[in-house]
C-alpha cells in the first residue's frame, strides 16, 4: 500500500516541482524516488527471506534483507549529497518559486507520508529492511513539512532563498539516520556481535548451568533482523552431555534470546588443545 501511495504521488511531486521551480520540492521527490526504490527492494527482500532454505543455502536467503536495507541507505545517503550540493547552488543564485502550487503539492505528499508512516511504524522494530523504509518516509514527511513551511514563507515574505535553506535541513537530518542504517546493516553482513548481546554475560550464565566447568570458542552472529545465531564449545565436568546440553539451550532460547544455538558439549580430557577458556579473564581478547 505505502509503495502504491508513494509512487503515485511521486510522479505529482516531480510535476508540480518542475512547474513551480521548487527545489524543496523536487528534493521531496528525490526522497520518494529511494521510497519506491527501497520499497520495492524491501518488498522483494521479504519475499526472497520467506524462501525455503537449500542445501546450498543453509540459512536460507534471511540475509537478502539487509543487503536491501545497505543498498537503502547507500541510495539516501547519495541523495543527501546531491540535495546538499543543489541547495548550495540555488542560494547562491535564488530562482522564483510558485508558492501556491507548492503549498498544494506539499500538503498532499505530507498526507501521503503520513498514511505511509502509520502503516510502516509497527513493524519497524523488527526488520533492519522496514526500519530503512520507514526512515525513507519520516525524511518525506518533514520533507513535506519543509516545503509546506517554505511555500507559506515565501507566500508572506518573498525570501525565495528558504527554498534551499529547507531543503538543505532536511538532507542534513537524514545523513546520520541513514548512516546509522548502514552501519547497522554492515554489521550484520561483517558477521559482528548483535549489539543487545553482551558476551560476557552470556558466558557467565553458560557457566552457572550445573556440569559446565568451562566455555570457549564462542561465536555470535546476526543472520537476519531479529534472528540471532550462536555456537560454542562447552567443557563439562562430569553431567550427562545431554542434559548440559538441554539446560543450555533452554537458557540461549528462553532467557537471552538466542534464535540459533549451536553447542558442543566435550568431558575435560576431550576438550580443544590450545582452546580459549573465556570464563578465564586472561583470554577474554582472544575470544570472538
Amino acid at each position: 500500500m505505502v509503495l502504491s501511495l508513494t509512487t503515485a504521488y511521486l510522479v505529482a511531486e516531480v510535476v508540480g516541482g518542475l512547474l513551480t521551480g521548487s527545489l524543496a520540492l523536487l528534493a521531496d521527490a528525490g526522497h520518494m524516488l529511494a521510497d519506491v526504490f527501497g520499497l520495492t527492494m524491501s518488498f522483494a527482500a521479504l519475499r526472497m527471506a520467506a524462501r525455503p532454505a537449500t542445501s546450498r543455502r543453509t540459512f536460507g536467503f534471511h540475509r537478502a534483507e539487509i543487503l536491501a536495507a545497505v543498498a537503502n541507505a547507500v541510495l539516501l545517503l547519495g541523495i543527501a549529497g546531491f540535495i546538499l550540493y543543489e541547495a548550495w547552488q540555488r542560494f547562491a543564485q535564488p530562482a522564483a518559486v510558485e508558492s501556491v502550487a507548492m503549498l498544494l503539492v506539499a500538503v498532499g505528499g505530507l498526507v501521503v507520508n503520513l498514511i505511509g508512516f502509520r502503516v510502516l511504524h509497527g513493524a519497524a522494530g523488527e526488520s533492519l529492511n522496514i526500519r530503512g523504509a520507514l526512515l525513507e518516509v519520516i525524511a518525506d514527511l518533514l520533507g513535506s513539512v519543509g516545503a509546506i513551511l517554505a511555500a507559506l514563507t515565501i507566500m508572506l515574505t518573498g525570501w525565495y532563498q528558504v527554498d534551499p535553506v529547507v531543503s538543505a535541513l532536511i538532507a542534513l537530518f537524514i545523513v546520520p539516520r541513514a548512516w546509522g542504517l548502514l552501519r547497522a546493516g554492515l554489521d550484520v553482513l561483517l558477521e559482528a556481535t548483535p549489539a543487545h548481546l553482551d558476551l560476557d554475560h552470556v558466558v557467565a550464565s553458560m557457566g552457572r548451568v550445573p556440569g559446565v566447568s568451562a566455555v570457549h570458542d564462542v561465536h555470535a552472529w546476526t543472520i537476519a533482523s531479529g534472528y540471532v545465531a550462536m555456537s560454542a564449545h562447552v567443557q563439562a565436568n562430569g553431567r550427562p552431555s545431554a542434559e548440559v546440553l538441554h539446560d543450555l539451550q533452554s537458557l540461549l532460547r528462553e532467557e537471552l534470546h538466542v534464535d540459533h544455538v549451536t553447542l558442543q558439549v566435550e568431558s575435560a580430557d576431550h576438550a580443544d588443545d590450545g582452546a580459549c577458556c573465556v570464563m578465564d579473564p586472561r583470554c577474554l581478547l582472544r575470544t570472538s
